[in-house]
């Protein structure tokens, strides 16, 4: 069994402001974006210009912040929502869900590029490879925090997180979620957007790709307590949300080739 390396979840205290190691990998994951979002626009293809990676990468924060707020209350929180509706303003609580950001990023995204005339497809390839980094750092961010571990087990590579209440040898989640949600995807998108592709490609691509990998990291965390298994006696939530992206994600790469990409070919 691996020792739980002791890491203060704050990195950083000025009298009573603290700076959380969390919140840096956010921050950390938006500077990577952007990084890339600029590179990525000197593509010939690429129909967003190196003028509007700004706006776009803040517009997209926007989205993740609120929709991953909205998303948690609405996907994990509901009945505390109904108990304390003042608690969904409370961030500093803690409580973010991808799904709900993924759905933020899709809602910023699309108007942004609806102000600048940029179809939704196009934007939508351009903005998926940048993601992937982000959602790594989120999860090294979980992991310092000690959140959404994994499931009770007897690997040899097993951590007993000091939060956890029952003490038990458990999957470190977080940084599986980190080298398949983050870095594999970042590898794969990347290197599926590095050729011109069908305008919608590398979005359904990124779309069911996460998808998948999710569906299978669920498999060792630890499904939240106070909702358990959903589906089967064995789905979790976090599945459930996993089967639309799927769904929606095969009918959109399917149709990018099919169609081929409508008049315009795209990659990001």
């Amino acid at each position: 069994m691996l020792t739980y390396p002791q890491i203060d979840p704050v990195a950083l205290a000025l009298g009573p402001i603290k700076i959380h190691w969390y919140g840096l990998t956010y921050l950390a994951g938006l500077l990577i974006a952007w990084l890339l979002g600029a590179y990525y626009s000197r593509r010939p293809w690429s129909m967003v210009k190196r003028s509007q990676v700004d706006d776009l990468i803040f517009f997209a924060a926007m989205g993740v912040v609120l929709g991953g707020r909205l998303g948690y209350v609405l996907f994990y929180g509901m009945d505390r929502f109904l108990l304390d509706p003042v608690w969904a303003l409370r961030v500093w609580e803690g409580g973010m869900a991808f799904h709900g950001g993924f759905l933020g990023v899709v809602a910023a995204v699309w108007w942004y590029g609806k102000r600048q005339r940029i179809a939704f497809g196009d934007i939508a390839d351009f903005v998926a490879p940048l993601v992937p980094m982000g959602l790594a750092l989120g999860r090294l961010g979980n992991f310092i925090g000690q959140e959404l571990w994994g499931r009770v087990t007897d690997v040899s590579w097993a951590m007993v997180f000091p939060n956890d209440p029952l003490q038990l040898p458990r999957h470190p989640s977080q940084l599986y979620q980190f080298a398949l949600e983050g870095l594999l995807l970042f590898v794969l998108v990347n290197l599926f957007a590095t050729r011109k592709r069908p305008r919608w490609a590398v979005a359904g691509f990124f779309t069911v790709g996460y998808g998948c990998l999710r569906f299978i990291v669920e498999f060792f965390r630890e499904p939240d307590a106070h909702l358990g298994f959903q589906a089967l006696g064995w789905m979790t939530r976090g599945q459930l949300l996993c089967v639309p992206m799927l769904l929606v994600g095969g009918y959109v790469l399917l149709r990018a080739y099919r169609s081929g990409g409508g008049s315009k070919a795209q990659g990001a």
